[in-house]
This record gives C-alpha cells, structure tokens and sequence, in this order.
C-alpha cells in the first residue's frame, strides 16, 4: 500500500453503493485518477465541500494496488467562484474538464496537460478573455500537451505547404491539414477560421485577440472532433 498526496481537479463524480462516490480525478502527480469515496453523500469531514469540480483540491489517496483508490482526505486549494457564478465561464470549464478525462490516460503524468486545465480555469476566473475564445485556446493547447497536435500549416501526411489566406481540408484523426493529392477530407477551414485556429495554437504569432467569436466557434468545432476522433467518445 502507498499514500500519494497532491493537487487534483474533479472530473466527474458517480455514485456507489448506499454512501459512497466514486471520484474521478485529474491529478497533477499522477494523472488520471479513480478513487473511491467513502461517506461522501454522508457529509463525511475529510471531505467535506472539496469534491466540486472548477475548484483546485489537495488530495491524499491511499493506492493498494486495485483500479480503484481511496480518497482519504481532501481540501480546497484554490476556490474559483467567478466561474461558478457565471454560466458561460462554468459551461467553457465543463467542457475542458470533459474532454481531459475522455483524453488523459490513466495513471499517466501529463504535467503539459495539467497545465492547460489550470491556465485556463484561471482565465476563466479572471475573466481575462471570452470564456468560447480561452476554450479554444485550451483545446488546441490540450491537444498539443498529449501528442495530438493539429497541423496547420501543411498538409499532415506529405508535408507540402499551404499557403496563407487559403482555404483547406482538414482531418483532425489524420493530425490536421490534408492536401487533396493524399486525398483530402471531408471538412474545410475557411481562411478565417484557419487564421484563427494558427493564432490560439500554441506557440501562435497572431493577434488572438483579432479572433472573432464565429471564427472562435470553427475552431471549437476543430479541436472537438479532434478529441472524439482520439479520445475515442461520442460528441
């Protein structure tokens, strides 16, 4: 048996037996993480309020070596209520937290990923940009953390150039851009969208701040297929 302390994010709670939840969590020591919750629906005091999702917590958890762990004490690290009073900010975060826990391997580190999750729930916060424009910002970023970066410059299977200004295929379960000599896709990203999409990719030289809401929107419906192409779930 061993005892693993760290910062963690709820990714989805489910319920268990009479009293119990089964908690998964997203951790910043050990990634993806299951854990059983014993009393949570009793109000038990070593958990208390910390099992709300947005929120960053401090978790102790107790592995034997099962699928499941045991979550023995948690708390409230970092409280993110300006995304929980607003709906947009609140939907944006939801559907970050989503797609890490279809996206993260289990019990894998994945300190880039980690990283996008808490940048952007503190964005959000802060209100420092539109919570769709943060998201899209996050997704392509999150992609890039776990090895499935798009491509946007060229095309993903030969590598010949796109030029700028011009609209292209795009397959994101082939990793991005395909020219139509490897046989194109059935998806097209409009000039707009693809400006959009190279300014809030990691690493973007543009005006982010330039991207408009409905080119904020293409590029969200880019990097969503994306993760159910990898992922492996149903949009």
């Amino acid at each position: 048996m061993s005892r693993l302390e760290t910062l963690a994010l709820v990714v989805r709670t489910v319920e268990f037996g009479e009293s119990d939840v089964i908690a998964t969590l997203v951790t910043e020591a050990a990634g993806k993480v299951s854990a059983v919750v014993r009393g949570a629906r009793k109000g038990s005091r070593r958990v208390g309020g910390a099992l709300e999702p947005v929120h960053t917590i401090g978790v102790l958890l107790e592995d034997r070596g099962t699928e499941l762990t045991t979550l023995k004490e948690s708390r409230i690290v970092h409280l993110r209520t300006g995304v929980v009073s607003n709906l947009e900010a609140l939907d944006a975060a939801g559907t970050a937290l989503r797609w890490a826990r279809h996206l993260f391997p289990p019990r894998t580190p994945e300190p880039l990923g980690w990283g996008v999750l808490i940048d952007l729930l503190d964005a959000l916060e802060a209100g420092s940009a539109p919570p769709r424009r943060a998201l899209a910002r996050a997704g392509l970023a999150m992609l890039a953390a776990v090895g499935y970066g798009l491509e946007l410059e060229q095309c993903a299977v030969c590598g010949r150039p796109c030029p700028a200004g011009r609209s292209a295929c795009v397959d994101p379960a082939r990793g991005g851009l395909v020219c139509r000599a490897c046989g194109g896709a059935s998806s097209v990203l409009l000039p707009a969208a693809r400006d959009a999409a190279r300014s809030l990719a990691p690493g973007g030289t543009a005006d982010a701040a330039s991207v408009t809401d409905a080119s904020a929107e293409a590029v969200l419906g880019l990097v969503d297929r994306a993760m159910a192409a990898h992922a492996g779930f149903e949009r």
